[in-house]
């Protein structure tokens, strides 16, 4: 099996994919697919089909068997050609942005099958047939248990305060900094810690240091921060917001909250109080959400899509 591999370049990571990406590739790897990378460079509608002869050579070069884009514009690129059936993952801002969803409706009907990381990406593309409802996955053995101490003089933190991480960069609006800042604030000496330019390698010293991770986002798909604070323990207060009700759903130390920062608040202190480890890692194993149980679902998909060539 060929799969040519179809997302953005993004310069901010030294191998120019999103991680998530890598990562969910790497599995596929271990698993005897051979694959190929195609990143398109190109920005808005018109630089991505700036890339359609350059990924048209790639295609004819790799001779692919099934091409998995990544994001719903770049799937409207891989579907340009008809030859290679395309898979296409949709990772929530191609949904629930409206400017990108318009593209991505299109790609949802070329595709010869979509990937929706969580229902509630799928119920809102109201997409009836020729779907799976796929999360990506992590890689377990990436967030090894540390204790919080060991983890907390690494980073330089005081053992004795309150340390919130916040899922995200503060400037990326997406995440609604403001909400938990405000939040935040309600309660007294607490530190928020947003995440940026921490590496792969650091983010799990991050959650094992913490006291709770907290995301307040005006929308997401399947956030991977989420699934990685359950597989450190760390315990997690989150507005209703992609799948995340679904994966902390009774976990104790894990809260739903509602969207203002009187009741984000008042779950932070409930997660104050948990002081300790949550059962994430233990729910992690019962979703199946390990990478290399997400990569056995991908292959079935490919081979089913393959087939019907």
């Amino acid at each position: 099996m060929r799969v040519l591999v179809v997302c953005s370049y993004k310069k901010q990571y030294a191998s120019h994919i999103a991680p998530f990406i890598e990562e969910q590739v790497a599995s596929i790897q271990n698993q005897d697919v051979t694959v190929a990378y195609f990143l398109i460079k190109g920005k808005g509608i018109l630089g991505y089909l700036k890339e359609l002869g350059p990924m048209l050579s790639e295609i004819k070069q790799f001779q692919p068997d099934v091409i998995h884009s990544h994001f719903g514009l770049s799937g409207l690129l891989a579907n340009l050609q008809r030859r290679v059936p395309v898979v296409t993952t949709y990772h929530g801002s191609d949904i629930n942005i409206d400017s990108a969803f318009r593209f991505s409706k299109w790609c949802i009907r070329f595709s010869a099958w979509n990937i929706f990381v969580s229902k509630k990406n799928q119920q809102k593309a109201a997409s009836k047939d020729k779907f799976s409802i796929l999360p990506c996955g992590i890689n377990l053995e990436d967030y090894l248990f540390m204790e919080k101490s060991q983890a907390r003089k690494h980073l330089g933190w005081k053992q004795e305060e309150r340390y919130v991480l916040f899922a995200g960069a503060f400037s990326n609006k997406v995440k609604n900094a403001h909400l938990a800042q405000t939040a935040v604030e309600q309660i007294h000496g607490v530190h928020l810690i947003e995440i940026k330019g921490y590496t792969r390698a650091e983010m799990a010293t991050l959650y094992y240091a913490s006291d709770v991770l907290l995301m307040n986002s005006h929308s997401e798909g399947s956030p991977q921060v989420i699934k990685e604070a359950m597989a450190c323990g760390c315990p997690i207060v989150s507005v209703d917001v992609g799948d995340v009700a679904e994966r902390i759903d009774g976990i104790e130390g894990c809260y739903i909250a509602e969207k203002n920062p009187e009741d984000i608040a008042q779950k932070l202190l409930l997660a104050f109080d948990f002081n300790g480890r949550t059962d994430g890692r233990r729910k992690i194993d019962e979703m199946e959400l390990d990478n290399n149980e997400i990569a056995k679902n991908l292959i079935q998909i490919y081979q089913n899509v393959s087939n019907k060539r």
